[in-house]
């Protein structure tokens, strides 16, 4: 395809086709847009293959307010409690505007919505569609929607490398499709690449989302906001696939519950047992397994028999595995799930960049805090990407000069990464860990090789992590294990990132109170 990038000039530009692009991209319509995706439409992205659903207060018995107390509840004091309010209220028009697109959400018998019950929520409030498959469903629909969308020009295989930036103003896009590196001449973009789970060696995510957008946005000088907060899965299924295939928590909430080879439901006791917040059972699980136990998702009673009706895709993969979930346990082991920080963003997603915006996992709302409450990023980046999308229309257009490039960086390559960063930042960390993490990944982060990009993410992370002395939702210090009193969030620009890189890697060891603004 032949596409004249003059004509494209001053369009706003999205970088990456997953559910918070696509939403974007058609509410913005009919502003001409551009919309780039490294990879064919829903080929990369996490919404793809989100199982769980989508949270919303549909029900009669709900409510956005009843809503908002359990995301807080889970954020662990670190939810911005106005951003997640605003949020939650917009929850069920979002349902609604995702119907009327086409999506075909499961309903009971009586055509109201058929809604399942996640952990830590107080009401069922999860919209389903064709059982495990929402995430395959929504997509479905978006992309037929945006591929019938007259104002959007999709660029498919063209991947963003780097922002231009002047003054701290946007500037342009340089990409690269097919070898030969381009330039994008606008000055408005949207950053929505998804999240960070290829940075890791065991993670839920497709491979190929490894904090790319948070990279561009590092390198443009926008601020980054806890990014020490990932949420782990603790029920992805335990096989030699990779990336490891994920056990919905919906089968915990139909009444599955966790046991060891021998039998003992160790969850038991807990507050809330199985369907206590995902950090606490991905605690649960880990320290399971590092007794020398394996982990089992027990489905045998409930569901039972209904397993392969209600969970059709879970059921196809594990009896590929020889698995029969009404009749066999099914293995499971925590993996990277979900990361709660992101580009720091106001409430209509823009960054400290002037020109630039964020939606859905590459962003930092303040809906998740330290602990997202399952099923509410798929409710975000359908929701953000109307107030995105309404920023970024009512932004007047401006000048863009973008400067003569020479050879564009090189494709990242994170597989020098995961290695280093998957034992530092793991379900339960250490400062000894963290610190040589930040040893081993400041020269592949200052250097520029293909590891460049992911390792600088990766020590963003890594010094977020070592900076915070405390456990906290999705953070968990095992020589910290307390939580302060004082909820911080910890924000960083790349370089304030890297002298505090330097600092751990003298030796010199910068506290949570000196080092957090």
């Amino acid at each position: 395809m032949s596409i004249d990038l003059s004509d494209l000039a001053g369009r706003p530009v999205i970088i990456g086709g997953g559910a918070a692009g696509l939403m974007t991209a058609l509410q913005l319509a009919p502003e001409p847009v551009v919309l780039l995706s490294k990879s064919p439409l829903g080929a990369e992205a996490s919404s793809m293959w989100a199982q769980g659903g989508l949270a919303a207060a549909v029900g009669d018995d709900d409510d956005p307010a009843l809503h908002l107390q359990d995301t807080l509840a889970a954020g662990a004091g670190l939810c911005d409690e106005t951003a997640a309010r605003r949020i939650v209220k917009a929850a069920p028009a979002a349902v609604e505007r995702l119907a009327q697109l086409g999506v075909a959400f499961d309903r009971r018998a009586d055509g109201r919505w058929g809604l399942g019950l996640e952990a830590a929520h107080g009401r069922k409030r999860i919209m389903h569609a064709t059982g495990d498959g929402t995430g395959r469903e929504i997509m479905r629909a978006l992309i037929a929607a945006v591929r019938r969308c007259a104002s959007v020009t999709l660029l498919e295989g063209v991947e963003a490398r780097r922002l231009l930036v002047a003054d701290n103003v946007i500037q342009g896009v340089v990409a690269v499709r097919g070898g030969e590196a381009l330039v994008l001449a606008t000055t408005r973009v949207v950053i929505a690449t998804g999240g960070i789970g290829g940075l890791f060696l065991d993670s839920t995510n497709p491979a190929g989302c490894f904090g790319q957008g948070l990279a561009l946005a590092a390198r443009a000088g926008a601020v980054l906001s806890d990014l020490e907060f990932v949420q782990f899965h603790p029920t992805a299924f335990d096989g030699p696939s990779r990336p490891l295939p994920l056990l919905t928590e919906a089968i915990r909430g139909d009444g599955a519950v966790l046991i060891d080879e021998t039998g003992t439901r160790f969850m038991a006791d807990e507050p809330g047992a199985e369907l206590a917040p995902r950090d606490v059972v991905a605690r649960a699980v880990w320290r399971r397994r590092a007794q020398g136990h394996r982990v089992f998702l027990d489905a045998r009673d409930k569901p039972g028999k209904d397993f392969a009706a209600r969970y059709p895709v879970i059921s196809a993969f594990c009896r590929m595995a020889g698995i029969d979930p009404a009749m066999d346990p099914i293995p499971v082991r925590p993996a990277v799930h979900y990361h709660m920080g992101g580009i720091a963003v106001d409430a209509v997603g823009r960054s400290t960049v002037d020109g630039l915006w964020a939606c859905g996992e590459a962003s930092r709302t303040g809906l998740h805090g330290a602990n997202r409450l399952a099923s509410n990023s798929l409710m975000e980046a359908i929701v953000c990407a109307q107030w995105v999308a309404e920023s970024v229309a009512g932004t007047p257009l401006g000048t863009s000069r973008p400067r003569e490039i020479g050879a564009s960086p090189p494709a990242s390559d994170p597989s020098a990464v995961r290695p280093l960063l998957s034992p530092a930042l793991g379900v339960l960390r250490e400062r000894t860990t963290l610190a040589a993490a930040v040893r081993s990944l400041l020269p592949l982060a200052e250097g520029a090789g293909p590891a460049a990009d992911p390792a600088m993410i990766g020590l963003m992370m890594s010094v977020a992590a070592h900076a915070r002395e405390e456990s906290r939702g999705g953070h968990f210090r095992s020589d910290c294990p307390d939580t302060l009193a004082l909820a911080r969030p910890s924000s960083f620009t790349l370089s304030e990132a890297i002298a505090l890189a330097r600092d751990i890697a003298a030796t010199r060891q910068p506290s949570f109170r000196s080092a957090l603004p």
